[in-house]
């Protein structure tokens, strides 16, 4: 039976639960493929230096993708549905309780925060890396970007935790801007309608001095007279977990 480790806490998608067996499965297959992916991205990628160049390219690219990507997917499920919305409710409802209660998405176990998306890579990249096995530009492309996306709600979790309680490495990573730190990632907090991307937050300036999802939502409001929820909700006021 599945244990509750904070019953008084709720969040739809974030379920404060001890992570059973099946959570850690899911974490290992997923974990294991992005292991195949980066394991044959250096192995053939380490052929000669030129094609060494291209497959470190390629893992940048997907560095930079998985970063933009999260970004438009927090961007649309922090502004538009509810949680009556078919299929994804659940998870527009989360990002919903998330503003209310932001330091909270630090307290569900690591299994917890990596299944979800461990459980979707599992899925999908299997069939890449057997097609593509051998091509290390691909696999060094699909390697860092599965392995980031892995990590990716575990990377916000940890820009909502105080530092004192991060392992030195995750904190090395947050200075190096590697990952996304609590400095790039409060900045939405205070004002919903920016800074959405949370594996790096590279693309946070970009995006938000173009004001490109500014742009898109007045484009749907004009098409389709939805109104974005960033464009009355109020801060959530405190981003980081108790020290």
């Amino acid at each position: 039976m599945t244990k509750l480790i904070n019953p008084t806490f709720h969040d739809p998608l974030i379920t404060l639960i001890e992570p059973t067996w099946f959570h850690h499965l899911w974490v290992a297959t997923g974990t294991t493929t992005v292991l195949f992916s980066l394991t044959n991205a250096v192995f053939y990628g380490a052929t000669d230096s030129y094609t060494c160049l291209k497959t470190i390219f390629a893992g940048f690219i997907g560095y930079l993708f998985v970063d933009l990507g999260s970004g438009v997917y927090h961007w649309v499920f922090d502004n538009y549905g509810d949680s009556s919305t078919p299929i994804l409710g659940s998870l527009i409802e989360a990002f919903r309780v998330h503003h209310d209660q932001p330091w909270a998405i630090t307290k569900p176990p690591f299994a917890s925060n990596l299944y979800l998306a461990a459980r979707a890579i599992t899925h999908v990249v299997p069939p890449v890396n057997l097609m593509w096995h051998d091509r290390p530009v691909v696999m060094g492309f699909v390697g860092v970007f599965s392995g980031f996306l892995l990590f990716a709600l575990q990377i916000h979790a940890w820009a909502h935790e105080s530092k004192g309680k991060l392992p030195a490495m995750v904190v090395a990573l947050q200075d190096a801007g590697v990952v996304l730190a609590q400095s790039r990632h409060a900045a939405h907090h205070r004002s919903f309608d920016r800074s959405y991307c949370i594996v790096s937050g590279v693309w946070n300036r970009v995006l938000d001095e173009s004001k490109v999802f500014e742009g898109l939502e007045k484009v749907v409001f004009f098409v389709f007279g939805v109104r974005p929820r960033s464009w009355s909700e109020a801060n959530s006021g405190g981003t980081v977990a108790d020290a």
